[in-house]
């Protein structure tokens, strides 16, 4: 069997721990990255912070569409997304995470560049300045050297959203105080699925894949991508 590439695929950071202190981690992970301050209140929990990213990938242009409220322009070269999946147009948080998570679970080096998966997944992200963190996506891409390598295997995947639900945290917070979601329209939502990993010569491989994604659906606009936290299952 021929041997496995690197893959592209989510951090796996946290997995090892308890569900309380990932429920910790998470809650406290999210209040740094929305910036929001009497709406997610109750995710300022205890725990220990994750540590920042060792790499951080470029910025890329935002390829298209009219900003938001307090527009967020990136920086960057890169001629656009090929393979990369557009954001649906949906005001939904789950199918709208759904839909991001599959497309983060997805890529594809023999006609797509690194710059041009950047591009492509920057796409989704909201452009409203205080509620994103580009860092923690952009961060999933690998390096410009172990993306040539992938490349110069063919190598490609195909993400699949089994379900997605709000975590049990989340939804406490709601039921605690309602109206505490109007001040950002910030939504934690965790979606499994599997990942199907493909290269040369007859090379295959699948993966169980998690992903908990900050999503902000404002009323009468389309769901944007906030950022990615630390995997919480319940």
């Amino acid at each position: 069997m021929p041997k496995r590439p690197s893959a592209l695929s989510l951090s796996s950071y946290g997995m090892g721990w308890s569900t309380k202190r990932r429920t910790a981690v998470i809650a406290l992970a999210a209040a740094v990255v929305l910036t929001v301050t009497a709406a997610v209140a109750w995710l300022s929990g205890a725990g220990d912070q994750p540590p920042a990213p060792q790499t951080a990938a470029p910025v890329p242009p935002h390829p298209h569409s009219s900003p938001q409220n307090g527009a967020q322009h990136a920086p960057g070269t890169g001629s656009g997304p090929r393979s990369v999946a557009k954001p649906p147009r949906t005001a939904e948080p789950v199918p709208y995470a759904k839909a991001a998570a599959r497309m983060l679970w997805s890529y594809d080096t023999r006609d797509t560049s690194r710059d041009q998966q950047l591009a492509g997944m920057h796409a989704w992200m909201t452009r409203q300045n205080g509620y994103t963190d580009w860092a923690s996506v952009s961060v999933q891409v690998p390096d410009p050297v172990l993306w040539s390598r992938m490349a110069d295997q063919d190598q490609h995947a195909t993400g699949t959203a089994t379900e997605g639900h709000y975590p049990g945290a989340f939804k406490a917070a709601l039921a605690e105080d309602p109206s505490a979601i109007t001040k950002a329209y910030i939504y934690v939502v965790t979606v499994n699925g599997h990942q199907k990993i493909a290269w040369k010569k007859g090379g295959s491989g699948a993966e169980e894949r998690a992903v908990t994604l900050a999503v902000q659906c404002r009323p009468g606009h389309d769901c944007a991508l906030a950022g990615i936290a630390p995997s919480v299952t319940q």
